[in-house]
């Protein structure tokens, strides 16, 4: 099978089984593999927001200090290939296709022996597991699916190390019915032996950590310290009618001054958990540079969240699809564009806390234009979407599409308010795609120079 027909045959074929709870067809199906994920140098990262960010930060920071790191993503923005990467480098197409074939004769004779078929997330790490195994990895950084006990990364045995990102409610129902429960069970990887470095949290989740840190047996917890952001200038605003554009995010970590190659305040706090474990990968022997840490937690960059696309007018896109992700985007709009006038492009899953998002953030648009993320089947349609922001905000309507929404946006902005499009990561690869086919339509048509770059 080629890459197109195994992404046809997950999706038409693998996607419709279904699941089981528990671990139990994911060890099946890595003992019939011989066991790769027993031979990775694992970082493992679960949370419910910043995961991938401080990943990436994590990531930067061995590599600039020369090592091979290998990656295992979820859910991808950009390409389906970019789940997995090593150094940056998405798994080839030849390669998707040769594991999954593989893995896909084993899932047939794991259901001829009388075991549920492997889902498309169990499939999808084995292939990981496989590949990082194959490339001689030096570090494997694994972010979790959803939320950690159970989730079919946490088949490894005890970790290098465990990172947990800002735990908040998400997937209610699925993982846990409060914070509390949730907080348990993200922390089902932190195991016996293990060293964890925990994100700053709600004391009620702080609390659960710590208490499950004790029962484990030699558990080294480091919890992290709040970032300082330094503030060089007043906050941004128009001035001589121009907008403003995010500057890159200065904080500092205890005697530490770090600046990102990033916008966004809330990076501030995932970078900072990052630098903190890599001093404890440092602690457990793993030789490293100060200097080359910190130029490789600098110099990273991660697509979709609080990213620039365009500057004239301000376009930026990010991921915010819960409300503790909601409420920190608009501590970033607060920071970057005071008294600036914004226009949403929104598009959300259903399963998600819609009406709470909705509050958040509604009262702060000048517009508000609904998307229905494209194919994707927890997707709300842009309608349903656009009739709650109605309680909230009048100014609302409903796009047929992301390509529509975003020519209607920078229609409405007139080079005069910001645009900004958040909301599930599922479509936040159309929204790039979209803008830049929009930018290769005005530069044919001799335009005003809309989404200069």
């Amino acid at each position: 099978m080629n890459f197109d027909e195994v992404m046809e045959y997950m999706e038409n074929t693998v996607n419709p089984l279904g699941s089981i709870l528990g671990l139990s067809v994911m060890e099946e199906l890595l003992d019939r593999l011989g066991h790769p994920e027993r031979e990775l140098k694992v970082i493992h990262v679960a949370g419910t927001n910043g995961k991938g960010s401080i990943s990436s930060f994590i990531a930067g920071a061995l590599m600039a200090n020369g090592y091979k790191v290998g990656r295992y993503i979820s859910p991808s923005v950009l390409d389906y290939r970019e789940k997995i990467q090593v150094n940056g480098t998405y798994i080839p197409k030849t390669k998707v296709a040769e594991y999954l074939s593989s893995l896909f004769e084993i899932g047939k004779e794991m259901v001829a022996d009388g075991f549920h078929h492997p889902t498309a997330f169990e499939l999808e790490t084995a292939m990981a597991f496989c590949y990082l195994r194959d490339k001689k990895c030096d570090f494997s950084i694994l972010e979790v699916g959803m939320g950690g006990k159970d989730d079919a990364t946490n088949v490894i045995p005890t970790p290098l190390l465990a990172v947990i990102a800002s735990i908040s409610l998400d997937h209610v129902g699925l993982i846990g019915n409060t914070l509390e429960e949730i907080a348990e069970t993200k922390a089902g990887i932190i195991k016996d032996g293990g060293c964890v470095v925990i994100a700053p949290q709600e004391e009620c989740v702080e609390a659960v950590l710590r208490r499950i840190c004790a029962e484990r047996a030699n558990v080294s917890a480091v919890f992290t310290d709040n970032a300082q952001i330094v503030v060089k200038e007043p906050k941004s605003q128009i001035k001589d009618n121009t907008l403003p554009l995010p500057k890159p995010v200065r904080f500092t970590y205890g005697k530490t001054g770090i600046k990102l190659s990033v916008c966004g305040v809330v990076q501030a706090q995932n970078a900072a958990t990052a630098y903190e474990a890599v001093k404890q990968l440092e602690s457990l022997g793993v030789k490293l540079k100060e200097e080359k840490t910190l130029k490789g937690i600098e110099q990273t960059t991660w697509p979709g969240r609080f990213e620039i696309l365009g500057k004239k007018p301000p376009l930026i896109i990010d991921g915010a699809h819960n409300p503790d992700a909601v409420k920190r985007l608009m501590e970033s709009v607060d920071f970057y564009f005071t008294n600036c006038p914004i226009i949403y492009i929104m598009g959300v899953l259903k399963d998600k806390a819609v009406e709470e998002m909705v509050q958040l953030c509604a009262d702060r648009a000048k517009m508000i234009i609904t998307v229905t993320p494209p194919r994707n089947q927890r997707a709300m349609r842009a309608y349903d979407l656009a009739g709650i922001i109605r309680a909230h905000n009048p100014h609302v309507t409903a796009a047929d599409s992301v390509e529509e929404a975003l020519e209607e946006a920078i229609l409405l902005s007139g080079g005069e308010a910001v645009i900004l499009a958040f909301g599930s990561l599922s479509y936040m690869g159309r929204i790039r795609e979209a803008y830049e086919m929009y930018i290769k339509q005005s530069k044919s048509k001799s335009s005003r120079g809309f989404g200069e770059v």
